[in-house]
């Protein structure tokens, strides 16, 4: 017997989830019901400072009216910091994280002042100032109680798994891993002391995810996600990023831009049923 299927949808309780969340949400609902598997929710709360108890509640809120069911308990990354530790000291007993000190002004500044220097899919790369530190260095800095980030060499990190690792993308099909795509990431900072590419990735690990179902804007990322998996002898997921939903002038849904939110909706009389059947699931 094959095993059973596992899908989650993993919301960040920032604020009210709006519109393009929704169909997020009922996406992954529904690959569970295709594959005859399991559906989880996780609340990727790590954001201390924008995480809030009472958006969280109305997030799980929004949900049950949208009619989604997921098994109990709802896994909340805040509890779970002890993984995410355990993760990043793996990755740096194999000499493959060090100490960053740099503010975002100082990189800032350092881009500004090398125009050739690396992009990745979300622009410039960080241009490793600390990376060059010697250990004699960073641990002066460290004693002398400057504050710092964990980041993962991605040159080590790239010269450890090879050149053979892939990921499959229901959507684009087989990806060729890119380990130096984004360059060496921030895995945790001070006042976050993991990030959301190490969070998700031991995550989905351990509960089991077989399938990752989420939007195209994060599919870049599988490559971090891929990369840490191989790191941390993790299993890797099937990947399906779905399209994104945007508005009249084809921008993206966000929160930042003041999309509808689910609660306004409800506010406003509309019937779950039929705003399922609006975006295209009217089957659940």
């Amino acid at each position: 017997m094959s095993p059973t299927a596992v899908v989650r949808f993993a919301p960040s309780p920032t604020g009210p989830l709006h519109l393009g969340n929704g169909f997020s949400a009922l996406y992954s609902f529904a690959a569970a019901r295709a594959l005859a598997g399991r559906f989880l929710l996780r609340v990727e709360d790590i954001d201390r400072g924008r995480c809030r108890p009472e958006h969280e509640a109305a997030m799980l809120a929004d949900l049950a009216w949208l009619g989604l069911e997921w098994e109990q308990p709802v896994r909340r990354q805040s509890e779970h910091m002890d993984d995410y530790a355990a993760a990043l000291e793996t990755l740096a007993a194999a000499g493959l994280t060090y100490p960053c000190f740099c503010t975002r002004k100082e990189i800032a500044a350092e881009i500004a002042a090398a125009p050739s220097a690396p992009h990745g899919p979300d622009g410039a790369l960080y241009p490793g100032t600390c990376r060059r530190l010697s250990e004699a260095g960073r641990a002066d800095r460290i004693a002398g109680g400057a504050p710092y980030a964990i980041r993962l060499d991605s040159g080590l990190a790239a010269a450890r798994v090879g050149t053979e690792l892939s990921w499959h993308d229901r959507q684009e099909g087989r990806q060729a891993l890119q380990p130096a795509l984004h360059g060496d990431v921030v895995l945790a900072r001070k006042d976050t002391p993991t990030s959301y590419h190490l969070a998700v990735t031991v995550d989905d690990a351990l509960q089991g995810i077989s399938h990752v179902t989420r939007g195209a804007d994060l599919f870049a990322a599988s490559h971090v996600h891929r990369l840490l998996q191989a790191l941390l002898d993790l299993p890797t997921p099937e990947y399906d990023h779905h399209r994104l939903l945007r508005d009249d002038e084809g921008i993206r849904l966000a929160k930042r831009h003041g999309a509808v939110s689910l609660s306004q909706l409800r506010e406003e009389g509309w019937d779950p049923a039929e705003l399922r059947r609006s975006l295209g699931f009217a089957d659940l």
